[in-house]
């Protein structure tokens, strides 16, 4: 994943979480804040909670990361395929993109209440009826697997890493970024709820998520279009960084007095 990637996503997750998370997920946040957390306690122990529930949706995010860039891993077998795998998911971003902003309802056909389902609600009554911090966590793994629009479209970035570790990262990222926005809303609600100001956010969001598309729909043209230039492009990169590698080990050993040369 490189440097453009890291920033498209940190970007387009923060942008999302203002526009897209405080009305999807904010509810949850408020209500958890108003009936889990004691406003008694110390702000060390409030702090503590919010963590906990926000890294638990990011292990969320990370472990269906995985799962996605596996798939995207299995798909991608050689230089062609991984440019069907980018084409297609250029196309899917282009469309989730677009969905976003409101002009289509691809995503809208695709999504389906979790929270619907009686294990679901039983799990998450039990979850808010409970004050400790292992609830909390397990409370923000519930929420994670949530199907919402802006996930989807994550989960389309991690698919087109065609590597586990590298899905994983992409979504973790995208958890982490969102959670400034969430960890703050007991505080900036008010402000964030305007609806102009999400609005603009979520339409920023949904143009950069257009733009990756189209970057990646250019990428996998290359790999159809030139396979082996795209092949031996990607073994030197792997040669290089196996080389920066172990040239920093070798850089980083100290002869003993006396021992060198």
């Amino acid at each position: 994943m490189g440097n453009l990637d890291l920033i498209i996503i940190l970007t387009t997750a923060f942008l999302g979480s203002v526009g897209h998370c405080i009305g999807m997920c904010g509810g949850i946040v408020v209500a958890y804040s108003s009936t889990k957390i004691d406003q008694k306690s110390s702000y060390l122990q409030q702090t503590a909670s919010h963590l906990a529930y926000n890294f638990g949706r990011v292990s969320t995010y990370a472990v269906l990361g995985g799962i996605f860039g596996f798939a995207g891993q299995v798909l991608a077998f050689t230089p062609t395929t991984k440019g069907l795998l980018f084409v297609l998911t250029g196309i899917l971003m282009i469309l989730a993109g677009l969905s976003l902003l409101g002009n289509i309802k691809f995503l809208n056909s695709a999504e389906w209440s979790v929270s619907k389902y009686p294990w679901y609600q039983k799990s998450f009554k039990k979850l808010m009826s409970d004050r400790s911090y292992r609830s909390f966590y397990l409370l923000g793994l519930l929420n994670g697997i949530i199907p919402c629009g802006l996930v989807y479209s994550f989960a389309i970035f991690a698919a087109s890493t065609a590597d586990p570790i590298s899905g994983a990262l992409v979504m973790a990222t995208f958890g982490l970024a969102t959670i400034p926005t969430l960890f703050f809303l007991g505080f900036i609600t008010k402000f964030l709820q305007k609806g102009s100001l999400r609005g603009t956010m979520m339409k920023l969001a949904s143009l950069l998520v257009i733009l990756y598309g189209v970057i990646t729909l250019y990428k996998g043209y290359n790999f159809i279009a030139h396979p082996e230039m795209m092949k031996e492009r990607m073994d030197k990169m792997h040669e290089g960084n196996m080389d920066g590698s172990l040239t920093g080990q070798f850089n980083g050993m100290k002869c003993a007095p006396g021992k060198c040369g």
